[in-house]
């Protein structure tokens, strides 16, 4: 690989896991894109190479609030959990894991910016791994301004069905359309194969990919989209307009429980804090754990109570500038490498800090 500029950028998801080198212990493999990473610095130096890492969006957590997640996502009774975190903390199980979190994800590197993408800051997380960095969310910007209607015509709401519960709750939320008056038309997007057969008087069913500029015009004039992990819900914030999100249960009856609930669980604060109604914000979090979905979805269908004020306008607090938008601090770092070339462990030791650019 030649040198084409006086520094380098690259950006990677969990750079630790996704690119970082090999160590010779357990689960030490170097990640798959680690032959590039390693060409680019060899190119550039590691002084004037920085590596924007990706982190899980919301997640979070220090080692203890992390600990309890596990337990409770492993499916641990609500009731153990305290008891069982008791134990992990006496045995040095929660130390542990704090350590091979900042091992695995390559937190002692000087020149990797580790970005954790959130609605809302941590300090807690901070001060468990002062190298990583807590900043808003990696806004898509496909939908800017919103665009976003309520549209005169046929009713159609869109749903990005990606976990394997989704399926689960299908039924009822197709009832709930087909019962809605005027009646509703999903399009249910999904790469799994479903023993469900939806009635095809109210469901489109897309299995195979579809082009991205007729899934975008579909997705911006729904009606209200069913959004799924973080980029379609993004997405549908960035748009405006009312959504469901749903991003898998796991477990049967009393044992059900969410998978990943961090986003929800942030946004639904973000939501309370600036007066959304009570009984939106009950429905948002109720059909996000698999509850009363056809309640919920009947609901939303009819605009009943809170869906006639859906909130508009959710974006990250407690953030300063260029920190409540993560895109717009990569902006920032890539003009200060540009700056300053030969800088980058300099560069993220700032941004770090909270320093200006």
């Amino acid at each position: 690989m030649g040198r084409r500029a006086p520094a380098a950028l690259t950006v990677a998801p969990a750079w630790g896991v996704s690119a970082g080198p090999g160590r010779a212990e357990a689960f030490g493999r170097a990640g798959p894109w680690e032959p590039e990473a390693a060409a680019i610095e060899r190119a550039y130096g590691a002084g004037a190479t920085i590596h924007i890492s990706l982190e899980e969006f919301a997640r979070t957590l220090a080692a203890g609030a992390e600990s309890r997640e596990r337990f409770r996502e492993g499916g641990v009774p609500s009731r153990a959990i305290g008891a069982r975190l008791a134990r992990a903390r006496r045995s040095g199980e929660v130390a542990e894991f704090r350590a091979a979190f900042a091992r695995f994800r390559a937190l002692d590197r000087a020149n990797v910016l580790h970005l954790f993408c959130a609605f809302r800051p941590d300090p807690r997380f901070v001060r468990a791994f002062p190298p990583a960095i807590v900043a808003g969310p990696l806004w898509p910007r496909r939908f800017r301004p919103p665009t976003w209607a309520r549209r005169r015509g046929p009713r159609e709401w869109i749903w990005y069905a990606s976990p394997s519960s989704a399926e689960a709750i299908a039924p009822a939320v197709v009832d709930a359309l087909a019962a809605s008056r005027p009646a509703v038309r999903l399009l249910v997007r999904t790469d799994r194969p479903w023993a469900y057969r939806p009635r095809p008087e109210v469901v489109e069913l897309a299995r195979r990919p579809m082009p991205a500029s007729a899934w975008h015009r579909r997705f911006a004039r729904a009606e209200l989209r069913i959004v799924t992990g973080s980029r379609t819900l993004l997405e549908a914030i960035e748009l405006g307009g009312p959504f469901l999100y749903f991003n898998g249960v796991l477990g049967r009856g009393a044992r059900r429980r969410r998978h990943r609930p961090e986003k929800i669980q942030q946004l639904l604060s973000l939501a309370r804090e600036q007066g959304a109604p009570a009984d939106l914000v009950r429905d948002l979090d109720d059909f996000s754990r698999g509850r009363r979905i056809g309640a919920v979805v009947a609901r939303a269908a009819a605009r009943a109570g809170g869906w006639r004020r859906f909130p508009s306008g959710l974006r990250a607090r407690g953030f300063r500038p260029p920190y409540d938008d993560a895109g717009r601090l990569i902006v920032a770092v890539a003009h200060a490498l540009a700056r300053r070339p030969g800088e980058a462990a300099r560069i993220v030791a700032d941004v770090r800090a909270g320093r200006a650019l």
